[in-house]
């Protein structure tokens, strides 16, 4: 689709707007793809009254559809959920309390979250997958046939899997694959794939790796960095995730809706260099924007605390922000702002910030800047709740208390850095009464959103209720602003 915006002489600006247009599904192959029985008989089994169908915007399409072949084979009124605020991966259970429903049917791509409030059930797309042709790339991918592999793949083609299983496990005895699990009981999907493993062979595994909705076994003094991960799905989030958690493993993957496989070339100590620099950024600014990108995920409130209090303790100031999806004019109006933290799925906190006027860091990368005991190395945590007390990548704030006169240098632009800037309690010197912070190697400084605004030429529109006179509405300018039609056309 394109729109041309143009004056009285000519086109001055086309844009062309790129739009996925899916068909409706027949109505004879909706039991296939949206598991409609299985539904109704969740539905039917806890005998819930008010169904919420989150729907994915692609598959929109078919939603009336569906909750009206939902309405007619239960007992429950379904409401149909689109438009998710902050990412259709996740589980809106904000909208769903909206409508008072009983529970969530979840349709098409998920993170896998774990959610607490509500009861759910995934359904996910039965995409299509090519065996002979994946299998074949498996095996050009991988010559040696006693490889560690571990079988990754984007939650569309877990219906696959057994199949791909059943072709590969003889000729790879090493082969590992994963299983899709949700923390927490109020999930009942359970036709998902299960993993070849009986209780001696869990029990003979050392390391058990369950980690974004997946759970695989590594053999007895093995590690995952032994391994090779295969990848099945297209290029995307889920992948990245995968690459930079794990990003001391090699990775290949196999696009089934072009049917290739390749060896990942993305570059990920380049992608961690970017991530590094965007530490640093953190490090150097005194103003820090929240962004708050989830309401459903487990333990984000958690995680807010957590983040204020490390904030603070490196004596920065915090704001917090809750809005939708992002993009770049929303974030321009915080210009006080030095950068933001954006707490959401691990799918959706690898933020591209390039295009953004301040840079977007993960909670992790936060913490990097902020805790003196946490430092830089080869871990990346995407998952925020692995940060919180009892997890595995939990580092406690230094109980000591900081040096009055602790500085660094600022790797972007060489000035010293304070880390107790806001901390420091104001001492009356000896040549005076004026006051002056302890530390004299920096000058006052002032940090406050409030400051900043006072200083501000324009600070935004004023009401002046009852001082505008009532005027008649008056024809304006026709055009664009780089050419009106009345100005006419320079010489």
């Amino acid at each position: 689709m394109s729109d041309a915006f143009s004056s009285s002489s000519e086109t001055v600006i086309q844009r062309v707007v790129e739009a996925a247009v899916k068909t409706n599904t027949p109505l004879d192959k909706l039991e296939e793809l949206y598991q409609i029985k299985k539904t109704c008989a969740f539905i039917s089994e806890h005998q819930f009254e008010k169904v919420a169908l989150q729907f994915p915007d692609e598959l929109l399409v078919d939603s009336v559809a569906v909750a009206v072949e939902i309405e007619r084979n239960s007992n429950a009124k379904p409401y149909i959920l689109g438009d998710t605020s902050y990412g259709s991966c996740c589980v809106d259970e904000v909208a769903a309390e909206h409508v008072g429903a009983d529970c969530i049917v979840h349709y098409g791509s998920a993170c896998l979250s774990p959610s607490k409030r509500l009861p759910l059930m995934y359904v996910f797309e039965k995409r299509a997958v090519d065996l002979e042709k994946c299998t074949s790339a498996f095996r050009e991918l991988y010559p040696d046939t006693q490889s560690h592999i571990i079988v990754l793949y984007d939650v569309n083609y877990v219906h696959a899997i057994s199949d791909l299983l059943t072709l590969l496990s003889p000729e790879y005895p090493n082969l590992v694959v994963s299983e899709l699990v949700v923390e927490g009981e109020q999930c009942f999907s359970h036709d998902w794939i299960k993993g070849k493993h009986d209780d001696a062979t869990e029990q003979d595994n050392s390391q058990v790796i369950c980690q974004f909705g997946r759970k695989f076994f590594l053999k007895s003094g093995l590690s995952i960095t032994d391994y090779s991960v295969f990848y099945i799905g297209q290029e995307g989030v889920t992948l990245r995730n995968f690459m930079m958690t794990w990003n001391r493993c090699s990775f290949c993957s196999f696009d089934p809706i072009k049917m290739t496989g390749r060896t990942e070339s993305v570059s990920i100590n380049r992608a961690l260099m970017k991530r590094y620099y965007a530490i640093e950024r953190a490090k150097d600014a005194n103003v820090v924007g929240i962004l708050v990108g989830t309401l459903g995920v487990a333990d984000y409130l958690s995680i807010i605390q957590q983040l204020k209090e490390t904030i603070k303790a490196a004596g920065k100031k915090s704001y917090m922000f809750a809005m939708g999806k992002l993009n770049v004019p929303k974030l321009a109006n915080f210009l006080e702002i030095d950068i933001f933290v954006l707490i959401a799925c691990p799918e959706n906190s690898l933020l591209d910030s390039s295009e953004f006027y301040k840079p977007v860091v993960t909670p992790f990368e936060m913490e990097v800047a902020c805790n003196k005991k946490r430092e830089w190395s080869e871990e990346y945590v995407t998952d925020f709740r692995h940060l919180l007390p009892g997890r595995q990548s939990h580092v406690p704030l230094s109980d000591q208390p900081e040096e009055d006169d602790e500085t660094d240098v600022s790797l972007i632009t060489g000035a010293l850095r304070s880390k107790n800037l806001l901390n420091s309690e104001p001492a009356v010197s000896s040549f005076g009464s004026s006051v002056v912070l302890r530390n004299q190697t920096l000058t006052v400084a002032t940090n406050s959103a409030a400051s900043f605004l006072s200083e501000r030429s324009w600070r935004g529109l004023e009401q002046k209720l009852g001082e505008t006179p009532v005027v008649k509405a008056a024809e304006g300018r026709r055009g664009i602003a780089i050419a009106y039609e009345e100005e006419g056309t320079s010489s």
